[in-house]
């Protein structure tokens, strides 16, 4: 199993909405709102790396709202 978090920034205002979509994307375990540099940290679970890219780099960054994402493989 691989395990990413995607750090999610968002257009003003849209990081509710946001959550909730991230959150419905299949592999995504959890999405978090928080405070700092970006808006949203999702945790997603895959069985291999091709799945977190398809989830960052398709999925995520093709919802409306999304100004980017910086993702993070786990090395644990």
């Amino acid at each position: 199993m691989v395990t990413a978090f995607v750090m999610i920034k968002a257009n003003t205002g849209e990081a509710d909405r946001l959550r909730n979509t991230v959150e419905s994307i299949e592999g995504v375990e959890s999405a978090h709102i928080v405070a700092g540099d970006v808006d949203i940290i999702a945790k997603a679970t895959v069985e291999a790396p091709a799945a977190v890219k398809n989830i960052a780099a398709t999925e995520i960054q093709g919802i409306n709202g999304v100004e980017d994402t910086q993702t993070y493989i786990a090395m644990d």
